[in-house]
């Protein structure tokens, strides 16, 4: 069948696609370099973390946002510590209002892309993909939001934990497990949610022709070498925990006094995990639409976006293409990597608030589905894959040009 299948080149409209990915692309590169030099201090607490490593403690004499604990008269930051080490270079030359955050996500944001593309090779994808695959990563997915708003530590923590996952992915498909645990523990003491992707590291790690659920002295060091550092990683976090709130085990939400608002009335009615949350965040995630809010009079005066972000589908359409993905072990498990996180999230008291054209918790699982997508663009090559990458930069350039007008 495949000899009857005539190649044909592409067309005018079909040319134009490349031109106007790279223009956008370039505008919203130009939005975050804007952001990152305007970039006021002072509102990032991975800097509080910082300052309390360089004077020797681990609570904060202030704090920039909504997640610090008190706890016996002190001020923690509920987060874990590596977005805090990474800040260190910053607090030490600038203070704990330093400013640069932005500026250092981007960096983060670029080494994701020059990851990916590696990764992207490894997997076999061709030159013709690349350029559509990285501008759906940079520009078409949460990474874009969280990048542009790396002056907090929500955010921030986010874009170094996709770059550490990734980092992980590439070093476990190249053979080196130490490394790849090394840098999967790194993402974990930013986003907890990263260590569920330590069985999909082996599974990556292993040859396609190796039997999976054998049991051999080669697998035996190969999970040692990927799970001792993870194993060191998650006993740094729980001594971590201890030395802050007494526990191993308490990760300090249970002690943050939110102000007035939905996650102060969620949290005393249900709690941070509640099967009540899942309606509301199913919703958000796959349906909810591009959403500006008007008010005012005759609800004529546009004053924002709604806060609780975009649907998958919606902001990122491109994931439709994981419908073609083909099943290999590798796919298997990353697609039963994506659809747990997916589902546990549901229950979350928070399905990424505050947050703009995007579900931001989508960054936890999205390095399993770009696996996926690398099979499935192989398998099956469209033009609309293009055009939805287009749709959801389009999307991101209206919401910064939305803000922009009524901030």
């Amino acid at each position: 069948m495949e000899a009857f299948i005539v190649m044909t080149p592409p067309s005018l409209r079909e040319r134009l696609l490349f031109p106007a990915g790279a223009l956008l692309g370039l505008l919203l590169v130009a939005a975050i370099a804007y952001a990152a030099f305007t970039e006021a201090g002072g509102s990032n607490s991975a800097a509080l973390i910082a300052d309390g490593f360089l004077k020797g403690r681990l609570w904060a004499e202030t704090c920039f946002d909504l997640d610090c604990a008190i706890l016996d008269g002190r001020t923690y930051v509920v987060f874990p510590p590596f977005p805090g080490v990474a800040a260190l270079p910053l607090v030490a030359l600038g203070g704990v209002s330093t400013s640069g955050f932005i500026l250092l996500t981007l960096l983060l944001f670029a080494a994701s892309l020059i990851v990916w593309r590696r990764i992207f090779s490894q997997l076999g994808v061709s030159s013709s993909h690349l350029f559509w695959l990285l501008l759906a990563i940079g520009f078409s997915s949460p990474l874009f939001f969280v990048t542009i708003r790396g002056d907090g530590i929500w955010f921030f923590a986010q874009a170094m934990a996709f770059l550490a996952t990734s980092l992980a992915i590439h070093e476990a498909m190249a053979g080196r497990l130490a490394s790849a645990g090394l840098a999967i523990g790194c993402a974990f003491l930013s986003r907890q949610m990263s260590l569920f992707y330590v069985p999909l590291l082996l599974v990556l790690s292993l040859r396609p022709d190796t039997p999976l659920f054998s049991v051999t002295g080669d697998k035996i060091v190969r999970a040692l070498k990927l799970g001792l550092p993870v194993l060191a990683a998650i006993g740094v976090y729980l001594l971590y925990n201890q030395a802050r709130f007494g526990s191993p085990f308490e990760t300090g939400y249970i002690h943050i006094d939110y102000p007035p608002g939905v996650l102060k009335e969620r949290l005393d009615a249900h709690g941070l995990w509640n099967w009540r949350y899942v309606p509301f965040n199913l919703y958000h995630a796959l349906v909810q639409g591009f959403h500006a809010r008007f008010e005012g009079v005759g609800q004529l005066e546009l004053v924002g976006i709604d806060r609780f972000g975009t649907a998958f589908l919606v902001a990122s359409p491109w994931l439709a293409m994981l419908f073609f993905t083909p099943f290999n072990r590798r796919t298997v498990v990353s697609g039963l990597l994506v659809a747990g996180l997916v589902t546990v999230m549901l229950f979350y008291h928070s399905n990424g608030f505050t947050q703009y054209n995007v579900q931001r918790y989508m960054l936890d699982w999205l390095p399993a589905a770009l696996v996926m997508l690398a099979y499935a663009v192989q398998r099956h090559s469209t033009p609309l894959f293009p055009l939805a990458v287009l749709w959801g930069m389009g999307l991101n350039a209206v919401t910064l040009a939305t803000m922009a007008v009524v901030l």
